[in-house]
């Protein structure tokens, strides 16, 4: 490799730069470094076949930066080049990857397309590791991504999906990924992401096979793993349950063996607070508390007793009374499989007779709505506005100040603290759905009705055909619950349908000799009618197209996705 000063005009991007054939670069953090001191770094160049020309490998932001410089000062200087050897293409490429790594991660998508064309120039992954001082995993798990379609690979360069949702991607076979990608393309549809990704790609529940306590080839089912060769999990929910519960309570005997007094297994779900229990030995009576997430994962806390305990221990022994100790029992009183056994017949004559109390499954039903379960889960509408302005108009409104107290009134008659928090979308914690649920039994239809009705509202989603379906079926007066207000006068921009609208509200006439005025103006002119002001006319109860129940377009472009969702849904609610 040579040092040499080249001509700008000499010199163009090489197709080994890693950056080639994307739109010109960010030059403005180093463009008043050039201005001042000129290119002090050098650019990796090589010869390109044509005497005296090069192409660079690496240095494409500062070659930008030169020559706008000097098309601003009409005259132009050699750049510091370090010529490479002719045709040494994966040299090239390594060179291009070390100096942008060093100035500046690419995203994984350009390391994938470098790292896959040193791999046909012969290089392998070890090499590339030693290259580019990474690890041979690290480079595995960027080969990795040449395994997702190339639309979901796009997409990740462009910043539109994830890390975690691509990692879960590459568990996915190519069919589940064209369904995924046809979720995501579709803008009437919600592609699911992150851990809701791995949920929907298994069918529900996902375990680790990390926090498994059992041999993994004593699973028996089918184990899934991701192609960046990290993570794996358990494709049965239900088998890897019966295994783990098997070996916790294994572990549990051992324990009892071991001379433990007692060995405490937690509710899934339930924490253990250390500073609720005070760290006492075996001999002195403590016992093992056994703690199991709602993914798998066991923990033993060994030698604890509550702080109650321990104080009534030591209590005694400050009398000089002996304390009794229970004796130890020699076994659990169920094993693992006869726990499964009790647990699934049970479960099958609870649910069986609850057939019969359809007001009993009704209360139950909102309960998991609003608390939550290992199987349920419920999100609430975020109402996510486009800016302050709308925000501010939705709080405003008398509907949603309508609303919050209606919400106050039922959390009153669920017993909880009188402020505006939702209801939905509990944690999922057994002894809350329980609780919520012992409330419900206590409160009458009408009540129990005035329950479901906020939780159903708090999780409707706005922007959907059954926002359009219910408002329709229940003829919902938009007049009363909304006038125009200063965000909609603002929000409106097109002329087209301003001077439609100020047809509605002013007449034909006046909106004909106003159609070429511009938006202000005919804006302006409606909310002199609406109010009565500068000598109009006043017209109230004034309601646009876009806001009744079922809604209207004033133009025939499209682009109204509320009449798009209204018009899906229509023949289910239009009697013939």
């Amino acid at each position: 490799m040579q040092l040499a000063h080249v001509a700008i005009d000499h010199l163009n991007i090489s197709a080994a730069n890693m950056r080639h054939s994307r739109r010109a670069p960010d030059i403005s953090d180093i463009l008043p470094s050039v201005r001042a001191r000129g290119v002090l770094v050098p650019l990796l160049a090589r010869p390109n076949g044509s005497p005296g020309s090069f192409e660079i490998v690496a240095g494409r932001r500062r070659y930008f930066a030169a020559k706008t410089v000097a098309d601003e000062r009409g005259e132009t200087e050699p750049l510091p080049c370090a010529i490479m050897e002719d045709g040494d293409d994966a040299g090239a490429l390594e060179a291009s990857l070390i100096e942008n790594i060093a100035r500046l991660d690419p995203d994984e998508v350009s390391q994938w397309e470098t790292f896959t064309r040193l791999i046909k120039e012969g290089r392998g992954v070890a090499d590339i590791a030693t290259t580019f001082g990474l690890t041979e995993h690290q480079v595995r798990r960027i080969l990795a991504l040449g395994d997702l379609l190339p639309k979901i690979r796009e997409a990740y360069r462009r910043e539109e999906i994830d890390t975690e949702t691509v990692r879960h991607l590459t568990m996915a076979s190519k069919a589940q990924q064209k369904d995924w990608l046809a979720l995501y393309a579709d803008p009437d549809q919600r592609a699911p992401r992150g851990w809701q990704l791995k949920q929907w790609l298994f069918g529900g529940q996902s375990i680790s096979t990390k926090v498994a306590l059992f041999a993994i080839e004593d699973y028996g089912g089918l184990v899934v793993s991701d192609l960046f060769g990290e993570d794996s999990y358990f494709a049965d929910a239900d088998l890897f349950w019966q295994r783990q519960n098997e070996a916790i309570a294994a572990r549990r005997g051992a324990y009892i063996e071991a001379g433990w007094l007692e060995v405490i297994v937690l509710e899934p779900g339930q924490y253990f607070h250390s500073w609720d229990y005070e760290k006492t030995p075996k001999k002195k009576g403590g016992k093992v508390i056994v703690t199991v997430s709602h993914r798998g994962a066991a923990e033993f806390h060994e030698g604890y007793l509550s702080r109650k305990e321990a104080c009534r221990a030591r209590s005694g022994g400050e009398d000089g009374e002996d304390v009794e100790t229970p004796a130890k029992p020699s076994r659990p009183e169920l094993s693992g499989p006869m726990q499964n056994y009790v647990d699934l017949h049970r479960h099958a004559a609870a649910r069986t007779t609850l057939l019969d109390h359809p007001a009993v499954a009704l209360r139950l039903m909102l309960a998991h709505a609003i608390a939550g379960s290992s199987l349920w889960q419920v999100r609430l509408e975020a109402q996510r506005a486009a800016n302050e302005a709308v925000a501010a108009s939705i709080a405003a409104s008398k509907t949603e100040a309508a609303f919050a107290e209606k919400r106050r009134e039922v959390l009153a008659l669920l017993g909880q603290a009188d402020d505006d928090t939702s209801i939905a979308g509990g944690n999922g914690e057994d002894f809350t759905t329980t609780s919520v649920f012992a409330r419900l039994l206590t409160l009458g239809d009408d009540d129990v009705a005035r329950v479901l009705a906020i939780v159903m509202a708090e999780t409707l989603a706005a922007g959907s055909a059954i926002v359009e379906a219910l408002g329709n079926h229940l003829n919902v007066d938009m007049r009363s619950c909304w006038q125009p207000d200063d965000a909609f006068f603002e929000l409106l921009r097109d002329r087209e349908v301003a001077n439609a609208m100020l047809a509605d509200i002013a007449g034909k006439q006046v909106a004909e000799g106003n159609v070429s005025e511009k938006v202000k103006t005919q804006k302006k002119i409606m909310r002199d009618v609406l109010a009565g002001e500068n000598g109009r006319q006043k017209v109230g109860d004034w309601l646009p197209r876009w806001m009744t129940f079922p809604v209207a377009s004033y133009t025939d472009r499209g682009g109204f996705r509320t009449v798009d969702q209204w018009s899906k849904v229509q023949s289910l609610f239009v009697s013939e």
